[in-house]
């Protein structure tokens, strides 16, 4: 009873019930378009079998000897998804042979890579709360209005970042950030 829902919108979640061999129950639109990009859904034949293969090859991070582990992030072209999994169906507790949900939601790159860059680097609270300021290109003073801080406050938590960064100027945290280069 395999079916795909129609009419897509532009800001749908995907989603997918897989079978204990990762193998697509059910899938509706906007997931079909995320895992098929940048081929159109309507190209392939046996869709079943492509978006099987696709969650094997792209959204499986490794096999355990109980279930396979999936990613929590997905990247689809430009656009970053979060992976969502859900076990439903399971008996018992750890049984590998339930079914699988997956719900693949548009995520926002920039988040995710402020997350990444203060995790990677050890930032602290107020140092992450700095970061997202200086990455859309505000001043030192548009920062420090903002956070309600002095602007020699600013300073402190963007040379810190800096250091921790391994960088000299703020443009050059941009660029870490921006190319992806942690």
């Amino acid at each position: 009873m395999k079916q795909i829902a129609s009419k897509a919108t532009a800001n749908s979640e995907g989603f997918l019930l897989l079978n204990s061999s990762l193998n697509p129950i059910f899938f509706n639109r906007a997931a079909a378009e995320i895992l098929s990009y940048p081929q159109k859904v309507e190209a392939h034949k046996d869709l079943d079998n492509y978006l099987a293969t696709k969650v094997r090859a792209n959204l499986v991070s490794g096999e355990s000897s109980r279930a396979p582990n999936l990613v929590s992030d997905f990247q689809s072209g430009r656009r970053l998804y979060q992976c969502r999994t859900y076990r439903v169906n399971a008996l018992a507790q750890g049984d590998a042979r339930c079914s699988l949900a997956i719900i693949l939601e548009r995520g926002s790159n920039g988040s995710i890579a402020i997350e990444q860059i203060s995790e990677k680097f050890h930032l602290s609270a107020r140092e992450r709360e700095v970061l997202p300021h200086l990455l859309n290109g505000l001043t030192t003073k548009e920062i420090a209005s903002g956070m309600d801080i002095s602007p020699n406050t600013v300073k402190v938590f963007l040379r810190m970042i800096m250091v921790k960064m391994g960088v000299s100027t703020r443009s050059g945290i941009v660029g870490k950030a921006f190319t992806g280069k942690l």
